[in-house]
């Protein structure tokens, strides 16, 4: 697991947390944001990573102290799988969609910790880190039917889980918007549920002030001019049902 800073400054730091797999695990980062020494540790994933993900906390947040949120943008396994281990080792309080409340006990959630899974609202809400006011935004069907995503306005950083996710390149940031597309389109058109649903989620960000969009899997994008090539794309993307209707026959 190696770390990259996205931004920092005397009193706020955020920072990728990479793990690019072994075996046949997709790959997927972590975040971390901290701020007034709390912290909040987004998607933080499964078993597999789970002991790297802690230690690197550790060597950041000495003895786990500071660890107030667990974020979960949606409830699959690269996800959610350790939120038991998460909390027990931590005193974190964790949030999911409300969708997913009595779904992730699967996961082997202890009900001893049931308390400390909080829900989000479908329209999202507000969530104070030391002071500072972190956005979880709606992104519902993109791809999970409760789906959230994280704006911190310190950073202007907009953590999107896997919408703008890319699998298989061998870089952390896009440097090249048009190349970059051959490593996104495939999964967006399988994974994304609804064309409508990117348009509105285009709509509903692009009056935020931006400075990095990182997903969850693969490279972040940087700077307004490749985020607005990629609102721009995914407001024209065609994806999910609109694309996909014809598989609902009967198998030949």
């Amino acid at each position: 697991m190696t770390m990259t800073i996205l931004f920092e400054t005397p009193t706020h730091r955020n920072l990728l947390l990479e793990d690019f797999g072994h075996g046949q695990a997709i790959q997927a980062n972590q975040h971390l944001i901290i701020h007034n020494g709390q912290a909040i540790l987004l998607d933080p994933g499964g078993h597999k990573v789970f002991n790297q993900a802690l230690s690197e906390l550790s060597s950041l947040l000495p003895g786990g102290q500071g660890l107030q949120y667990l974020f979960f943008s949606h409830a699959d396994p690269d996800i959610v799988a350790a939120v038991n281990r998460w909390l027990i080792t931590t005193d974190a309080i964790a949030y999911a969609s409300k969708l997913w409340q009595r779904f992730i006990p699967h996961f082997g959630l202890d009900d001893a910790f049931m308390h400390r899974l909080l829900p989000i609202p479908d329209e999202g809400m507000f969530l104070d880190l030391g002071g500072s006011e972190l956005m979880l935004l709606p992104a519902h069907f993109l791809h999970s039917v409760g789906n959230f995503q994280v704006y911190d306005p310190v950073s202007k950083i907009l953590y999107s889980g896997d919408l703008g996710s890319s699998i298989g390149m061998d870089y952390t940031e896009v440097q090249d918007f048009d190349a970059h597309l051959a490593y996104m389109e495939s999964f967006h058109r399988r994974y994304m549920a609804s064309s409508r649903a990117l348009r509105a989620w285009a709509r509903m960000v692009r009056p935020l002030d931006l400075e990095i969009i990182a997903p969850q899997h693969g490279a972040f994008f940087r700077g307004r001019v490749m985020i607005d090539r990629f609102l721009d794309w995914c407001a024209g993307f065609q994806c999910g049902i609109e694309v996909l209707e014809q598989i609902y026959e009967i198998p030949k």
